[in-house]
């Protein structure tokens, strides 16, 4: 394994939390990067869809507060709510569906080794703005049924490389359609734990840690987050009541033109009765299990299942190698930011 420090260049210039790739320019003209980004979208949900076996649904952009349905996320960021004129409670824009696909799943009838797969749009007020992150959030959910057999890393890592797969599927037919695009990615994916990854870069941060590994292997699975290392610390936060912290993972491709490693998708096998509760002490959230949601895996009521989220953005910007999110998605930045990126041939939508 290379020596880190000596293996992962820094991004060419930085400004605050921005990078400027030298010399960028858009491959696609604006007209362009929208064919493109609708060829991406309609092409990865037709092969992820196939790979999975998974059917597409229609999906909320807010639930009550109450029913305990939305992502917590981290556990520290605050969602955006408001009162209703007519239904009592306070409404929650949602942040994820992680909780709720999964009472999808159990609503619609779903039978083990089938799913859904939804549009996913979330205001996430406590994001940063830069290349990687908006306060919109678009991303393709998913869910599906699985049984307790099911339930382990072989079953965890076949699904991140059938994912891959229509990642890298996509990807070969948006070059057929646009020649100029040179984004290239590696099908074969690298697997490794979060405490092999402290273990391996002990001196470096998480960021740092993920950059090193994806660096040198293009496309690699992290996995197990959530928990606490042996440092003491935890790689990443995870909410106590949707991921097993044991069978879950991030997927990240390395990206040429930011020169980083790109989170495309959370994912995991999803908690049963046991991880819920050992999490929820973990985490000091045992006041939730009074939500109906937390209820139906207590009881055994909602099925085991397995899912994530793939980012619609992150996925077309690296496909389209693009500098910023905000080159294929319409959001609110920073008046400074856009200055900034207009100086630097980043045009934001």
């Amino acid at each position: 394994m290379a020596n880190s420090e000596s293996d992962y260049k820094e991004p060419d210039i930085m400004s605050s939390t921005l990078i400027f790739p030298k010399e960028y320019k858009s491959v696609l003209s604006l007209r362009d990067t929208q064919k493109a980004i609708k060829l991406t979208k309609d092409t990865f949900q037709k092969k992820l869809s196939a790979a999975l076996n998974l059917d597409r649904i229609t999906a909320p952009l807010m639930v009550t507060k109450d029913s305990g349905l939305n992502d917590d996320l981290n556990g520290v960021e605050r969602k955006v709510h408001f009162t209703m004129k007519e239904v009592d409670g306070v409404a929650e824009v949602v942040q994820s569906l992680a909780k709720w696909k999964r009472m999808a799943l159990y609503r619609y009838g779903y039978a083990p080794g089938e799913g859904i797969y939804t549009d996913m749009n979330a205001i996430r007020r406590d994001d940063d703005c830069d290349n990687l992150h908006s306060l919109f959030v678009d991303q393709w959910d998913w869910e599906k049924v699985i049984t307790r057999e099911n339930r382990n890393f072989d079953y965890l890592k076949d699904t991140v490389k059938k994912i891959v797969g229509a990642l890298c599927d996509t990807n070969e037919a948006l070059k057929a359609a646009y020649p100029e695009l040179k984004t290239e990615i590696k099908r074969d994916v690298f697997f490794i734990t979060t405490q092999e990854l402290e273990d391996m870069y002990p001196e470096l941060t998480s960021k740092e840690r993920e950059n090193a590994i994806v660096k040198e292997h293009g496309t690699v699975f992290i996995m197990q987050i959530g928990g606490i290392l042996k440092s003491g610390k935890k790689h990443d936060g995870r909410a106590p009541d949707y991921d097993d912290w044991m069978l879950n993972g991030d997927i990240f491709v390395w990206d040429e033109t930011l020169s980083l490693a790109l989170e495309i998708s959370s994912m995991g096998i999803r908690v049963d009765e046991n991880s819920l509760r050992s999490q929820l002490i973990e985490a000091n959230a045992q006041d939730r299990e009074r939500f109906l949601f937390h209820r139906g895996i207590l009881s055994g009521t909602l099925p085991l299942s397995v899912g994530g989220g793939i980012g619609q953005s992150r996925l077309c910007m690296l496909l389209l190698g693009k500098a910023h999110i905000g080159e294929v998605q319409v959001s609110v930045w920073p008046d400074n930011m856009r200055e900034e990126c207009a100086e630097n041939n980043i045009i934001l939508l």
